[in-house]
């Protein structure tokens, strides 16, 4: 595993949410697709809590000592729970990157880090601090897809009575 480059990832990535929420008006930043997904407002809240209450924790509990429990966590009804669609999206990315700082610090703190130690956790089996810290950078960009896919549904809405085939198509 490169560390460095999966810890230069989660780096960027407290500078691109910002961006790629940027100008996003409140209304639209609460708006949820008629499937019923996630508004990206809630999906810059969970980010937020997740870097709190999932990623970090779970590395550092880990290499700790992997046989500690990880603290249950519920990402689903957390966003109903902790209200994130009326939450404030300059304040929930205000958050995430702050958190997302001290992740950084964290990971960078970490001298020659046993990536192969191992928690047994209740649903997954056996899974080593490297997978976690894997598993963390790739969350950061299935939701750059997700709140991609909001921003694409929105230009659909908007679009009506209009079509966004020309585009090309969301599957390709």
């Amino acid at each position: 595993m490169n560390a460095d480059r999966l810890i230069h990832s989660l780096e960027r990535f407290k500078t691109t949410l910002p961006v790629l929420v940027d100008g996003i008006s409140d209304d639209d930043a609460r708006w949820k697709p008629p499937s019923g997904n996630w508004s990206i407002l809630e999906i810059v809240c969970h980010l937020a809590d997740e870097e709190r209450e999932d990623f970090r924790t779970r590395i550092e509990l880990t290499l700790q000592d992997p046989q500690q429990p990880w603290p249950p966590i519920d990402p689903e009804q957390a966003a109903v729970d902790r209200n994130y669609n009326e939450s404030n999206l300059r304040e929930a990315v205000r958050q995430f990157v702050s958190e997302r700082r001290r992740s950084i610090e964290f990971l960078r703190s970490l001298k020659d880090a046993d990536w192969s130690k191992v928690h047994v956790h209740p649903k997954f089996g056996p899974i080593q601090a490297g997978e976690v810290m894997a598993a963390w950078a790739a969350h950061d960009h299935l939701h750059v897809r997700q709140i991609a896919k909001r921003m694409f549904e929105m230009n659909q809405r908007d679009a009506a009575p209009y079509g966004t085939r020309y585009a090309g198509s969301w599957t390709a």
